[in-house]
């Protein structure tokens, strides 16, 4: 069985393809997946670098999709030969990984395995983003950082879809008009323009209702002069590095309140999981909501994959895929 291993952190050229031989049999609550396609993300990236610490040797891929190859008892949750999606589990940069089976997304034949890796990390997080702290309402003014990103993308098409004034930063106009056919009602290009002076012009002074950042340090002061009195951030990522410090006593002017969120923390149960990721999928089948992939590499190509992600040139998703193919067992 081959894997993509870090053996030490640093830059995209420490992801390197090993042949392992196999996987350990799935103890119980565990099922084996044979991984078709897996989703890459900034975590990834994170863990790489060191930023957010792994034990070396380790396998990146937190989400991935494929088919169960067996499992560790006699589970009701899934069955040898389904078709699952899964996330917030570590290994998929692999042709196969141990899964907890309270994990798995059961994915519907409608679905492709590029898409069930595509979906659960940045749909369940769009999901958790715009229903838990501050649900948009018709006319409420929503500022979406890296608009153009994964979470991006699906964060604009949701707060459009409930009717939201939706202002959407990127780096470049290209970006800007992936965002713009996504539903946003105005792009800033924040190379150009101080996007906290352009959302206050945009609003009439009024600011932004809810802020969704995933940026980080790079955006976090500037979401304070951007903010709506009585308004709501929320910071679920850090692409930039960590948010600046702040005493709470700076939230007084406005009455603003600011929140942190981690998927982990929105997935907690199986129940939990689940109604997510059906609420995703059924809004993909509506049409309203629709995946952006942006291309897709096999997995001996991971370090490509990283490379684009971090120039930020791409918009949407990065897949990797088992070029072995849906037929073959790889364990």
């Amino acid at each position: 069985m081959k894997t993509i291993e870090v053996e030490h952190t640093g830059g995209p050229e420490v992801l390197h393809m090993r042949d392992i031989g196999g996987l350990e049999p799935p103890g119980p609550g565990q099922a084996l997946v044979r991984v078709l396609a897996a989703g890459v993300n900034f975590m990834d990236i994170g863990q790489r670098r060191g930023s957010y610490p792994r034990q070396v040797p380790f396998t990146p891929g937190m989400e991935g999709a494929g088919v169960i190859e067996s499992i560790g008892d006699d589970s009701s949750v899934v069955a040898p030969s389904s078709r699952v999606a899964f996330v917030d589990q570590p290994g998929a940069y692999a042709e196969a990984s141990l899964v907890s089976a309270d994990r798995l997304i059961p994915l519907p034949d409608d679905f492709t395995f590029e898409e069930g890796a595509a979906f659960p990390m940045q749909g369940i997080t769009a999901h958790y983003l715009i229903h838990e702290f501050r649900k948009p309402v018709r006319g409420d003014v929503v500022l979406i950082h890296a608009a153009a990103g994964g979470v991006g993308q699906m964060l604009v098409q949701w707060a459009h879809h409930l009717g939201a004034f939706v202002i959407g930063t990127v780096s470049c106009e290209e970006k800007a008009q992936v965002v713009r056919q996504d539903g946003a009602n105005e792009v800033i290009i924040y190379t150009k323009k101080d996007f906290a002076r352009e959302v206050n012009r945009l609003t009439n002074y009024h600011g932004a209702d809810l802020i969704l950042d995933g940026v980080g340090k790079a955006t976090f002061r500037k979401n304070l002069e951007a903010v709506a009195v009585g308004g709501h951030i929320v910071i679920f990522g850090a692409s930039s590095g960590p948010s600046d410090k702040i005493d709470p006593n700076e939230l007084k002017a406005k009455s603003i309140s600011i929140s942190e969120g981690r998927l982990s923390k929105f997935i907690g149960t199986r129940q939990e999981l689940l109604r997510r990721a059906n609420d995703v999928m059924e809004a993909m089948r509506q049409g309203w909501l629709k995946l952006h992939i942006d291309c897709v590499l096999p997995l001996d190509r991971a370090d490509e994959a990283h490379r684009l992600l971090e120039s930020r040139k791409t918009t949407g998703k990065i897949i990797l895929v088992n070029t072995a193919g849906e037929d073959s067992s790889t364990v």
